[in-house]
């Protein structure tokens, strides 16, 4: 967003992940504005789904995964276009999970309609993975490796599925397993266990099948130049070579998000404003505990763009 030579610090945009979705989300943008209209447009066209109702009429569906995933999606591709087309570009960009698609789209690595067509399939093969569900738990005040040690000591498959901010992190697995864990997590000095409202154990080795699916179809999608750069969240680090793009994205789906770690590497390399790009504000809420010595913006309003008018000012 600003020059490169600036000696001000460095922009990052950022995407959340399912779990911040709601009916209603970017309607706005796509009654206010064309480029945002035409994005939903053609994440409908990509999924052979009526995003746009999806997204804006009450239904069950939005918050299952097959279609969550592709109404987040669109909806933060939406707001990103609507932010491009006045002018504003990161220095660098990263997303929560699904939201790494909406990072890649910013980065230039894939076309807007690849994405949708990627993230539905990744949605429906997730759903697949785990017909019998499992848990996911996000686990509250309690120091990583102790979560760590009892995650590897318990029975049964359960693992650290995000690393979000100190003193949050969300294990994944197996329902029975991840109920062993959250009781030795509890006796170990955990403030709260609070069970996630998901469909799935996302983001654990359970999901290895689904990735192996996702490798497939990624197979179709031409991966573009990295312009703007960005993180990925397996590795926390920056994909350099377009060719780490699709093997990153294949293990995502089964590996641990290393988000805590990814915004720590921005905040190192000089940037100092965070714009979060989707509905709600989890990100600028996880952002308030990893540092609080950097500006923070959530864009999920048409009027929300004035305070990025702001920010350039």
């Amino acid at each position: 967003m600003r020059g490169k030579g600036d000696i001000m610090g460095k922009t990052a945009f950022m995407f959340p992940g399912q779990g911040a979705q709601y009916v209603g989300m970017g309607k706005d943008f796509y009654e206010q504005i064309p480029v945002s209209r035409e994005m939903f447009e053609l994440a409908g066209k990509a999924s052979g789904l009526d995003v746009a109702a999806l997204c804006f009429e009450e239904n069950e569906q939005i918050n299952i995964t097959e279609y969550t995933q592709i109404a987040m999606l669109a909806t933060e591709v939406a707001m990103l276009k609507a932010i491009e087309e006045k002018g504003f570009k990161p220095d660098v960009t990263a997303g929560l999970s699904l939201g790494e698609y909406g990072a890649l789209a910013a980065s230039g690595v894939m076309s807007a309609e690849d994405v949708f067509k990627v993230v539905r399939k990744r949605g429906i093969y997730m759903q697949e993975a785990v017909p019998n569900g499992g848990a996911m738990v996000a686990v509250l005040g309690l120091d990583t490796a102790v979560i760590e040690k009892i995650c590897e000591e318990t029975e049964g498959f359960v693992s650290i599925a995000n690393y979000n901010c100190p003193g949050q992190i969300v294990i994944t697995g197996e329902e029975g397993a991840a109920q062993a864990a959250v009781e030795k997590l509890t006796a170990a000095g955990a403030k709260r266990c609070v069970p996630l409202k998901v469909s799935g154990p996302f983001h654990s080795p359970m999901l290895a099948g689904a990735g192996e699916k996702l490798a497939a179809e990624l197979e179709h999608v031409t991966i573009g130049e990295i312009q703007i750069p960005y993180i990925a969240n397996v590795t926390a680090d920056y994909v350099t070579d377009k060719a780490e793009v699709k093997p990153l994205l294949e293990k995502q789906v089964s590996s641990s998000v290393r988000w805590q770690q990814t915004v720590e590497r921005m905040i190192a390399d000089g940037v100092d404003t965070f714009v979060e790009i989707g509905p709600g504000k989890t990100l600028s809420g996880f952002m308030r505990k990893i540092s609080r010595d950097v500006k923070v913006v959530n864009v999920e309003k048409v009027e929300d763009l004035e305070k990025l008018q702001e920010l350039m000012a």
